[in-house]
């Protein structure tokens, strides 16, 4: 059996970092990848799709992003598994049993309700762990296998389960997570033979066996997301499995946790990296700036970053430690006489030393200057 292993599609998500056009672009884009699975499936020969989990981001989004949801499924070319996670449980406000869903889903599209083995093929079924609350009291996959008999001869049995593993660091504090070790002895005794997980948004194998995969989110949702943007593609029996990931997605949410600005040279640096990064309408930028520059300096960094807003898909910037030093070519002609004068070249004097004092005399000095040139 070769099937297709996705999770965390998290179709309707929205990202406050984002515009009104950047969001449309973002949003169309969750949509847009399902197609490009439907291609994979194609040219991979896949027999099966599974989507582990948080198909949706809630079970509240809006009916228009169901019926594009419901078309792109439509046009995958094999029967697609989806089992409802923590973003949309099967809960008693479960997306899954409303008519927009319900009444419109194409007959390829299947809603894993509960453990009741699925068969595949004569030789492969699937058994799925479908969360019920948003906050289960126990490890359903742990408890689900628990209740397996190991697989008839022959029989090629893939385990589908959301949530984090004990075995990997988490900020998760509402849900159990899934035993490693249990999920290691229902593959070492023939319960399982793979199983596909979802919630953690980077492409992972845990564990031993090289049985236990997270393929990731298809497309990246932020910045802690280490390796998203693939989907699995695997060929599994009893007696071994091969995983190959594919490159899949289009968005990128790029951090750099320091950037160094003390002079002209350094900002023309980062403005030429600004310039050379690739797929910038779908570039999520987030940068901490640091350092001292005169007002012509800032002035140059401000028009790179103005041009970068204007073509990435957002620009989050924090420049607290990014502050105005004027040098001489800055305060050289300013038109500033008498009392105006005498406050600048006070400020100067004690912008020159050291301590809170000259730190409040330097920001005091940015701000004349830049009154001043304003002026003129």
């Amino acid at each position: 059996m070769r099937l297709l292993h996705t999770a965390d599609l998290q179709l309707g998500m929205t990202r406050h970092v984002l515009g009104d056009e950047a969001q449309a672009r973002f949003t169309q884009d969750r949509i847009d990848v399902l197609r490009r699975i439907a291609a994979l499936v194609s040219s991979e020969r896949c027999q099966a799709v599974v989507v582990c989990g948080d198909v949706f981001e809630s079970n509240q989004v809006s009916r228009a992003v169901v019926a594009r949801a419901l078309e792109a499924f439509a046009a995958i070319p094999a029967p697609v598994y989806l089992l409802p996670g923590n973003h949309d449980p099967l809960d008693a406000a479960a997306l899954w049993r409303a008519p927009s869903f319900r009444d419109r889903r194409p007959p390829n599209l299947h809603v894993i309700e509960d453990e009741t083995p699925i068969p595949l093929a004569p030789d492969v079924e699937l058994v799925g762990f479908p969360w019920r609350s948003k906050r289960p009291t126990e490890d359903l996959v742990a408890a689900g296998v628990a209740r397996l008999a190991p697989a008839p001869p022959g029989v090629t049995r893939i385990g589908v389960g959301h949530g984090g593993l004990d075995a990997l660091p988490s900020r998760e504090t509402d849900a159990r997570p899934v035993s490693l070790a249990a999920a290691e002895a229902a593959l070492a005794d023939g319960r399982l033979h793979y199983l596909a997980l979802g919630d953690r948004h980077s492409k992972t194998s845990v564990g031993a066996s090289g049985r236990i995969w997270y393929p990731g989110a298809p497309e990246q949702t932020d910045f802690r997301e280490i390796d998203a943007g693939h989907v699995l593609v695997v060929d599994a029996t009893p007696e071994g499995v091969s995983v190959l990931p594919h490159a899949i997605g289009s968005w990128r949410f790029l951090e750099r946790e320091r950037v160094d600005l003390f002079g002209a040279d350094d900002v023309a640096a980062f403005a030429a990296w600004l310039e050379a990064q690739p797929g910038k309408e779908r570039t999520v930028l987030r940068a901490a700036l640091h350092g001292a520059l005169a007002l012509r300096d800032r002035e140059a960094l401000e028009a790179a970053l103005e041009h970068a807003r204007s073509l990435y898909a957002a620009v989050d910037l924090d420049d607290a430690g990014l502050v105005a030093r004027p040098d001489d070519a800055d305060l050289r002609d300013l038109p500033l006489a008498g009392f105006a004068r005498v406050a600048l070249e006070r400020l100067r004097a004690e912008g020159a030393g050291a301590g809170p004092e000259a730190e409040t005399a330097r920001d005091a000095l940015a701000l004349l200057v830049q009154l001043a040139r304003i002026d003129t």
